[in-house]
């Protein structure tokens, strides 16, 4: 057996709680592997002959683990733990400190330290003892090893840490859940753990796995005590998020869970867009070129890209943003999207509806917002290769249509149905039905309606009468097209105030009036 296999061996430690879908334990951490790979480095022989004592300890850990097993534990044990833990600590760093180029020196102190932290995990079955690590210094020197040389030891500290911050275990004792959070956020955990994060190479399963409980480390204390979301913000969180963001921009997610996390991030994204001080930021900080970047890439990222767009560019506060879009030469990536929706991407599970929602919604936000040369480069999109995008409008609209009112028409089926049941119309089931409309794509067909509309007052005759010609041929309406912009405007919401919703409603109709 040579140095690396010993070195690797690690006893099973018991059951923790999985990831969905890793077979292996992830506390199954090897403490060895930096420590081998320095010694196969080393030239001489082990002076101090300290590699047939790790030999002899490792042999005999699974042993110690099933003595351990057997005592209780309460509030002595977990003292007597502590109390272990942080004289192996200090004595591994002693020892790092005093031989720093002798790893066979400090091997032994290393993995017992592993060992503790291993141990300690059994502390998350007793949230109410939370204080002792608090009392007695713990979180403190818990925090002191994420910037451990040796990163399979701030790994295990953050696998614990993960385990401690469960969220059902933190729910279990309000109390003790409390103190606990209020010394890591004392100790700056989020600075240390995205420190700790920046450092990990995530080719290497242990690594990956230790970002992977670092985030949730960060989500657990989050759903705990939302109000933490600002400082971990402030503490480098936001920048590691939008870097990996920008890793999207190239490249697809590697695995499910990659994806799921990409797609999160976004969505995150999303969420900030919706507060109106955020939309300048965005602005400031290129975020449209980032987006417009990703649309062009063709990548799994692209979904999502243009869903941030949309936050982005919607109602009046989007204004700015959606200027900036055209002088970016937005408009060039968009209308090709607008054109072909691109074949389902299964890996990304976007849909079809999902995709034409966000790109009509992004070329009704310009047409709402632009003005001057901005809204005339717009329009003259439609004007090209003889009115082609118009035709592309109008087909879509009809899809849309023929969705709703097929729905509709099941709807107004089960209605009657219901009455002669003898049976009351609730607000919740109306709520239901409206629901079930959306989902055919309600909210698709009144934004194709109001592209229309707004083309249509343009003041360029040639897209009126193409949109009127087709309408024609198909055998459409311009009362259904009125009767969807007006419940369109109906269900406008009143922005930051009444006055806001009642004057962008008589803009609506202000509108028909002239369709």
């Amino acid at each position: 057996m040579d140095v690396g296999e010993l070195l690797n061996y690690q006893p099973d430690r018991g059951a923790k709680r999985l990831r969905d879908d890793d077979d292996d334990d992830p506390r199954s951490k090897k403490v060895g592997r930096e420590l081998a790979r320095r010694l196969e480095r080393d030239d001489g022989e082990d002076p101090s002959g300290d590699r047939k004592k790790i030999l002899e300890k490792l042999m005999d850990d699974d042993e110690d683990a099933d003595d351990q097993e057997g005592e209780p534990v309460d509030e002595s044990s977990v003292k007597k733990m502590i109390l272990t833990f942080e004289k192996r600590s200090y004595k591994n760093q002693e020892l790092r400190i005093k031989f720093p180029d002798t790893p066979g020196r400090f091997m032994e102190t290393e993995l017992d330290l592993n060992d503790i932290i291993q141990e300690m995990h059994v502390i998350a079955t007793m949230p109410d003892l939370y204080h002792l690590l608090v009392e007695l210094n713990a979180v403190h020197s818990l925090l002191g090893l994420l910037s451990h040389e040796n990163t399979d030891i701030a790994i295990a500290v953050v696998d614990l840490l993960q385990e401690l911050t469960d969220i059902d275990t933190l729910h279990e004792s309000e109390e003790g859940a409390e103190v606990l959070i209020d010394s890591l956020l004392e100790g700056q955990v989020v600075a240390l753990l995205v420190q700790n994060m920046e450092r990990l190479d995530e080719q290497v399963k242990e690594e990956a796995d230790g970002v992977y409980n670092t985030l949730a480390i960060i989500e657990n204390m989050a759903e705990f005590r939302p109000g933490l979301c600002t400082e971990a913000a402030q503490q480098g969180l936001m920048q590691w998020l939008l870097k990996r963001i920008k890793v999207f921009k190239r490249h697809n997610p590697a695995t499910a869970e990659e994806q799921e996390m990409m797609e999160n991030l976004f969505d995150a994204l999303c969420s900030c867009l919706m507060l109106a001080a955020n939309r300048d930021r965005f602005l400031r900080g290129e975020g449209l070129q980032l987006m417009n970047l990703m649309l062009r890439e063709k990548k799994m990222s692209r979904t999502s890209a243009l869903k941030v767009l949309d936050h982005g560019m919607i109602g009046p506060e989007g204004s700015d943003n959606c200027h900036k879009f055209v002088d970016i030469l937005g408009l060039r990536t968009i209308f090709p999207l607008f054109m072909k929706t691109p074949k389902k991407m299964r890996k990304a599970g976007t849909v079809d509806k999902e995709h034409e929602e966000h790109v009509c919604s992004i070329i009704a936000s310009c047409l709402r917002n632009l003005k001057a040369q901005q809204r005339t480069r717009l329009l003259s999109k439609f004007t090209e290769n003889d009115c082609e995008k118009v035709d592309r409008l109008m087909e879509l609209h009809f899809k849309y249509l023929e969705a709703v009112q097929l729905a509709d028409k099941r709807i107004e089926g089960e209605k009657h149905d219901m009455v002669k049941r003898g049976e009351i119309l609730d607000d919740v089931m109306e709520d239901e039905f409206y629901l079930r409309r959306l989902d055919a794509g309600l909210f698709v067909l009144q934004l194709l309606c109001y592209i229309m509309v707004e083309i249509s007052n343009s003041g360029i005759s040639q897209l009126q009468q193409r949109v009127h010609q087709i309408l024609n041929l198909r055998g459409g309406s311009v009362k259904v097209v009125r009767h969807i912009m007006r419940e369109y405007a109906e269900n406008i919401g009143d922005g930051k105030s009444e006055e806001f919703k009642e004057s962008e409603q008589k803009r609506i109709m202000d509108l028909l009036e002239n369709f």
